[in-house]
């Protein structure tokens, strides 16, 4: 199978670039990509696609650019997680309960997105409701990672990295609720930003858990998820977590670049040290006897790529990162069963067809729409804040979320500048093979779930490969862990790496 036309040039800059001087048109881009999803619909990573559509949005960035009114990201092919809600393309969230739903409106995120001239492709599968760690959980069928399709691709965003990493999609967006960006993408061997909580608009992404979920961008190279988040930041007056101010400066679209363009600045400068003066925490808690061997090695070989480069490195303990496991899965799913008390069968969604009585129809509905992960969340939310259990569950794990979230100022306040370490502790697992084992599937979560706990930005970026048994590879995730509002200095370093390295640049072998 031939690549999509996008993959002959170097990311959206080159992209861009091409198109500016009219060596390829957006229209031309566009039918390319379709072309390569229909050719690849076995990884089952696109739920609904309209060629149609597609196309009219590729036409008007040409236009655009022929009248020059085009905007930065104009005629470059993305495709949105199917939580982000849609005008045209259908959003179910990979759940029976929303099938066929037809949004009247867009998501912030896609509609900053498409101001900027971005061409979508369409919705791309996820675990339903993003309530997963391996894209198993989507009702209709799994995602499959590119790389081997007999492994996962991670979750809850497996779509949009699978779409990436197979060449399908220049970018993707995705959602972080518990490391559902940088998980698969770690396990596809492409690059991923969760931003600081508050810095994405959550108008019109559907939610999972409302203080913990953050929407950011998937692509293969840092450079792109700079061109990727910076429209999608600034202020949302509909969405009541939107900050106004990081920090000292406004929430608004440049923030991340001008960040992004001072770091690499400063970092050119310094030579063949780019990094030098740059402390790295490494978490002994992220080097214990869950870590695989594989995966170990490999993130032994980037942090001496970081010292190369002149970074330091310092020993820091993060002493509460196991707790994060038990405080998020009460957290996140007691503030699902309350976001998902709207699906009743009565205003929108699934209901069912036979009942006697509103209560029954309700409780059917439910039963039918809702898979059994989800199922199982809900009923764990509702019950830890029933009667009698709120203040022994839901209160205790909000104290000890403000105990992880104090561990890292502790460490990035005094003892680095960021933190560095292992996206996840294993390389891609088989399909099927956790299904019949939650807490083994919630353990794989262990590194990046204290990050949505603390609201802090963490980038992914491919750093080597592991052990499978197939094709015997399988890619390996670097985590870079930073304050708020640090996204483009974690981008820029996150780009002296790639500069230096070429793990971002493997591709999945070629389909037969």
């Amino acid at each position: 199978m031939s690549l999509p036309l996008h993959t002959e040039f170097s990311g959206i800059a080159g992209l861009r670039q091409a198109l500016d001087e009219r060596r390829i048109s957006a229209a031309e881009l566009a039918q390319s990509a379709l072309d390569a999803i229909a050719a690849r619909h076995e990884l089952n990573a696109f739920l609904h696609v309209d060629a149609e559509l597609t196309l009219a949005q590729a036409r008007a960035a040409d236009a655009a650019r022929a009248a020059g009114q085009a905007g930065p990201l104009a005629g470059i092919p993305i495709a949105h997680k199917d939580v982000f809600v849609t005008r045209g393309w259908r959003t179910t969230a990979a759940s029976a309960m929303l099938k066929g739903y037809a949004s009247p409106f867009d998501a912030t995120v896609v509609e900053r997105l498409g101001a900027a001239g971005a061409v979508t492709l369409g919705k791309l599968n996820c675990d339903e409701f993003a309530m997963g760690s391996s894209n198993e959980n989507s009702a209709y069928g799994p995602v499959l990672n590119p790389w081997d399709t007999s492994a996962v691709p991670g979750g809850s965003s497996g779509g949009s990295a699978a779409a990436v990493a197979a060449g399908l999609a220049v970018g993707a967006t995705a959602t972080d609720t518990g490391g559902s960006i940088r998980q698969p993408a770690a396990l596809c061997g492409v690059s991923g930003i969760k931003p600081t909580y508050g810095t994405v608009s959550r108008y019109g992404m559907i939610a999972y858990g409302s203080s913990l979920d953050q929407g950011g961008p998937i692509a293969r190279h840092a450079r792109d998820l700079v061109e990727l988040l910076d429209p999608m930041t600034g202020f949302d007056e509909r969405d009541a977590t939107s900050l106004e101010r990081c920090g000292e400066q406004p929430n608004a679209a440049g923030r991340v670049r001008a960040a992004f363009d001072a770091w690499t600045a400063q970092a050119q400068a310094r030579g063949s040290k780019p990094l030098a003066g740059l402390r790295i925490g490494i978490p002994r808690e992220f080097f214990g006897a869950g870590l695989a061997d594989d995966v170990r090695m490999a993130i032994d070989d980037a942090l001496a790529q970081f010292e190369a480069l002149g970074a330091e490195r310092v020993d820091i303990s993060l002493p509460r990162t196991e707790l994060s496991i038990p405080a998020y899965y009460v957290i996140a799913p007691a503030e699902a069963s309350s976001n998902l008390s709207r699906y009743d069968g009565v205003r929108y969604g699934h209901r069912a067809a036979e009942y006697r009585d509103l209560a029954e129809m309700t409780s059917r509905s439910r039963a039918e729409g809702f898979g059994l992960e989800v199922q199982r969340r809900i009923l764990t939310g509702t019950y830890v804040l029933s009667h009698g259990y709120y203040d022994a569950y839901y209160l205790q794990a909000q104290k000890v979320r403000r105990l992880v979230a104090d561990d890292f100022q502790k460490a990035l306040r005094g003892q680095c500048d960021v933190i560095v370490g292992p996206v996840s502790p294993t390389v891609a697992w088989n399909l099927g093979e956790k299904t019949d084992d939650p807490v083994a599937m919630y353990l794989a979560d262990i590194y990046t779930l204290s990050l949505n706990l603390a609201g802090l930005p963490g980038v992914s970026i491919p750093c080597g490969f592991g052990q499978g048994p197939v094709n015997g590879r399988r890619p390996v995730g670097l985590q870079i862990i930073g304050n708020y509002f640090d996204e483009g200095r974690l981008l820029g370093i996150a780009d002296v790496f790639q500069q230096a390295t070429d793990w971002h640049k493997k591709s999945p072998p070629p389909t037969r």
